[in-house]
């Protein structure tokens, strides 16, 4: 994991490190994986909550059971149970509305059990 956020280009490095800090300050024994050139995060007998992935203006995050979240992430995906936020550069993260959806999503039945 950390060689792929090491290789994440510019600004996007910042904000790969900041996001995988922030899942391991709000998510206790966090599970990661790097698949299909992204990093995955999820809980052991749970299944895989979070993902992102850099793209040429912004890094998509992505949670896989997204539409259960409260308030729900706003960028809908073709699967409905998927929602993304896309953080551009120089945006900021507000860490409380993370922190809530990272301890929803971590409590959600995730993709693909471990």
């Amino acid at each position: 994991m950390h060689a792929y956020i090491a290789a994440m280009p510019g600004w996007k490095r910042g904000v790969g490190h900041s996001l995988d800090a922030l899942v391991e300050r709000c998510v206790p024994g966090v599970r990661k994986a790097v698949r299909w050139n992204s990093p995955f995060y999820g809980v052991e007998g749970r299944g895989w909550f979070l993902s992102f992935h850099c793209f040429t203006k912004y890094v998509k995050v992505t949670f896989l059971n997204g539409a259960s979240l409260r308030p729900v992430p706003p960028v809908a995906s073709k699967h409905e149970v998927v929602r993304y936020f896309h953080i551009c550069e120089g945006e900021e993260v507000d860490e409380e509305l993370w922190g809530r959806w990272l301890e929803q999503a971590s409590g959600l039945p995730g993709d693909e059990l471990f």
